[in-house]
């Protein structure tokens, strides 16, 4: 008889580590002082405004989160929840351009005018499949939409701010780049100022968001008879296996938070065959634009030294299908408007550093936060233990804890958009940051 108590692929893994960077995080959120947060610069009248607004538009938010929730649309495909999406913003009066910046997807409005700054609210909506909203895209795009007409009493009656609120429907985030995409065909480049919120099991203010490339590796070798010439062939999977390793091998050398994944997709299709063509599929991640582009140097020769090893060759295609994400520049100024809206409303956000920067994920607002100042901050949508991407995570984002999230996501985003446009003071702060961190980025040349 086989032992039946051998550890099996379905055994669930050790929670161990997870467990101990809980622990961490507790400790250093003991320890940590939370900063001074300067009271928000808006007239309390004004302000008050705002969160009635938000607050009674409940109702229609939880409407976006369950309606997107129950009918998931991968990237590019987001028709109907783009559809929803408009629809709800007409029944205030908002007319939005669906398939805007050239992207059928894509859906535009704004509020406001005359001379002034312009800051755009981003808003996601598209799903993963097989697991739909496990990423709390529906979260984002209620959370996007009731800030926006939150602000539509403040932009368009007596003392509104001059400058313009714009948001941005952005499809295609989820193993795309949507938002590059949108900024490649213009849509930043009237824009100074750029915020969103992400749902997450903890509300933090600041976590670190990796950069991240697509690399497709295509092996090619020369088939033969693998018993009487196997000799005569070149085997593209040897190469594919020797590339795997190397990555393997590779990590020993890469930065604390690099990450390499990696998958072969083809792989032969007779044992009795030499392999001719092998592919594979990886994603590189790093922390800052130059550690990606480092990376990124290394995998080509990990390639390179495996198509060298076994006679074949190999063609490197970056970024194919997907335009390479940055990392998030989060903007502190941006970022303790938000802090202050969310204390109002009984949250208080983490600062930077209290969660581990292990438990990192990628995300294309940080093209955009290369562009101009931008803040990504974290709402909670579940319990801390529940990770983005699960099928925990995915009930999560369709439950009250997410309506919630969505009502003061809307408030603290309108509220951070409107001092921004009212506060000279603080749109200097947030400009001379953005500059004093390296100011914009040649996104479309950068890795060249």
């Amino acid at each position: 008889m086989p032992d039946m108590t051998a550890t099996t692929p379905g055994d669930r893994p050790s929670t161990a580590y997870l467990d101990h960077l809980a622990s961490e995080t507790e400790a250093r959120r003991g320890a940590t002082v939370a900063p001074d947060v300067a009271p928000s610069s808006l007239p309390e009248a004004v302000a008050a405004a705002v969160e009635r607004a938000a607050e009674a538009l409940e109702p229609e938010l939880r409407e976006i989160v369950e309606r997107l929730h129950a009918d998931p649309e991968p990237a590019f495909e987001e028709h109907r929840s783009a559809a929803t999406l408009v629809e709800v913003l007409a029944r205030h009066g908002v007319t939005a351009e669906l398939g805007a910046h050239g992207v059928g997807t894509a859906f535009r409005a704004e509020l406001g005018g005359g001379e002034g700054p312009t800051v755009a609210i981003c808003a996601e909506y598209d799903a993963l499949p097989g697991i739909g909203h496990a990423c709390g895209h529906n979260v984002i795009a209620a959370a996007g939409v009731g800030a926006f007409l939150a602000l539509q009493g403040v932009m368009t009656g007596d003392g509104a701010p001059a400058g313009r609120v714009v948001l941005l429907g952005t499809p295609a985030e989820e193993g795309h780049t949507g938002k590059e995409v949108l900024a490649r065909a213009g849509a930043f480049d009237d824009v100074d100022a750029a915020i969103m919120v992400h749902p997450y099991g903890q509300d933090v203010a600041d976590q670190v968001w990796l950069g991240r490339r697509l690399l497709t590796w295509t092996f090619t070798g020369r088939p033969a008879h693998a018993s009487a010439q196997p000799f005569m062939g070149r085997n593209a999977l040897d190469a594919a296996n020797l590339a795997y390793q190397g990555i393997g091998l590779l990590r020993q050398q890469m930065p604390p938070v690099d990450r390499v994944h990696a998958t072969i997709v083809e792989g032969g299709t007779r044992p009795s065959i030499i392999t001719e063509r092998a592919v594979m599929r990886l994603y590189a991640r790093s922390k800052y634009p130059d550690t990606l582009r480092d990376l990124s140097a290394r995998l080509d020769d990990v390639a390179r030294g495996a198509a060298l090893m076994t006679g074949t060759e190999v063609e490197i295609a970056w970024d194919d299908g997907a335009l390479p994400s940055l990392p998030v520049r989060t903007n502190a100024a941006l970022t303790a408007r938000w802090v202050a809206a969310q204390r109002r409303r009984g949250r208080d956000p983490l600062p930077a550093g209290v969660v581990s920067e292990t438990l990192a994920a990628s995300t294309d607002f940080g093209n955009v936060s290369f562009r101009v100042p931008g803040m990504h901050p974290l709402i909670q949508v579940s319990s801390p233990e529940v990770a983005l991407h699960s099928a925990e995570f995915a009930d999560a984002a369709a439950g009250p804890d997410a309506v919630r999230a969505a009502v003061d996501g809307a408030f603290g985003l309108a509220t951070t958009a409107l001092e921004y446009l009212a506060d000279d003071a603080l749109r200097t702060a947030v400009h001379d940051e953005f500059v004093a961190h390296g100011g914009p980025l040649d996104v479309p040349r950068y890795f060249g």
